[in-house]
């Protein structure tokens, strides 16, 4: 039973077997799931550089096959927060906001990295039979893309991703239906040919037009400057959203956010059964976005080149 494990900063390829994941119970509502294929984003890597001092079996972008409970024999994806359902945030459907949540390969709770793992049953949503399994492993960042239109609305508006990453481009892809005008900046020629070809307009970071602002940026880098990057090229009364999470300290200026009364909008997990239909669709135009497939016992090999600059998605298979 393969298991990529993050212990004490260091990866561990471990093969040890749980039994509790050999033979599930009928009695408990966690559903075990024989993993199929799991993607590596940057909240992984960033948990390995230390963000929220998870220790455990890494990952939480899955499709995996349900082994007991209602979902049996099918094929699965999952929301990552397992909250307590008693709490008053709970009691008024914040669930991903539960004080007491476990979250799957991130926080309390073993994650997806691994032959056999386990999830509530309430957490999880069939994959329609139309769906392939290198596509149906990208539900839960896109379902995070999907979040951003739920809290603003994007008709009409002038927007910017900052990033040309794995989520950059899925919001890119995501959303650009939904605004007046979107486009997309990065670092890397090659990475946003992706963008290129859905017909957006893009830009290589020290190549943006002067003085050009947007009334909404995306903030998908990645990385502690990202929010700093983004203030500028926002307009007066403009949001930013923020998808960034990573382990070093920001330090910055708030000032701009004063002076030209920009928003902040934190955005994180989002809507499963919309991205199920958004990949059912139209999900054949991310295919590009999938870079290299490696089994769990590489998984320090998988993990190294997902670090690497320009990489896409890498995807991980049972060994």
């Amino acid at each position: 039973m393969t298991k990529i494990v993050l212990s004490r900063g260091n990866i561990v390829i471990d093969s040890s077997v749980d039994e509790a994941l050999l033979s599930p119970s009928s009695t408990t509502d966690e559903t075990i799931i024989e993993l199929r294929l799991a993607g590596i984003c940057e909240t992984d890597l960033q948990l390995i550089s230390g963000y929220m001092g998870f220790e455990g079996v890494l990952g939480h972008e899955f499709v995996g096959t349900a082994l007991n409970g209602p979902f049996a024999g099918k094929r699965v994806v999952g929301e990552i927060n397992c909250p307590c359902g008693q709490c008053v945030y709970c009691q008024r459907g914040q669930n991903s906001h539960c004080p007491h949540r476990t979250v799957l390969g991130i926080y309390r709770r073993h994650g997806a990295f691994a032959s056999r793992f386990s999830l509530p049953a309430r957490n999880l949503h069939v994959v329609p039979e139309s769906l392939s399994d290198d596509l149906a492993v990208l539900t839960e960042p896109l379902a995070a893309a999907l979040r951003i239109p739920e809290q603003l609305d994007l008709a009409g508006k002038s927007v910017l991703v900052v990033g040309d990453g794995r989520l950059g481009s899925l919001c890119a892809a995501a959303l650009f239906p939904l605004a007046g005008e979107l486009a997309v900046v990065g670092k890397h020629p090659e990475k946003l040919q992706f963008a290129n070809e859905l017909g957006l307009t893009t830009y290589l970071k020290d190549k943006l037009p002067a003085q050009r602002k947007w009334e909404v940026v995306i903030e998908t880098t990645g990385r502690k400057e990202g929010l700093e990057f983004a203030l500028p090229l926002v307009e007066p009364e403009g949001v930013v959203v923020l998808k960034t999470t990573v382990a070093a300290p920001h330090q910055l200026s708030l000032t701009p956010v004063v002076i030209d009364e920009i928003q902040v909008i934190g955005s994180r997990c989002g809507p499963f059964a919309k991205a199920l239909d958004w990949l059912i669709q139209q999900g054949s135009i991310l295919q590009p976005l999938i870079e290299k497939t490696y089994y769990l016992h590489e998984g320090r090999e998988a993990l190294a080149h997902a670090q690497k600059p320009g990489t896409r998605k890498i995807l991980l298979k049972p060994s």
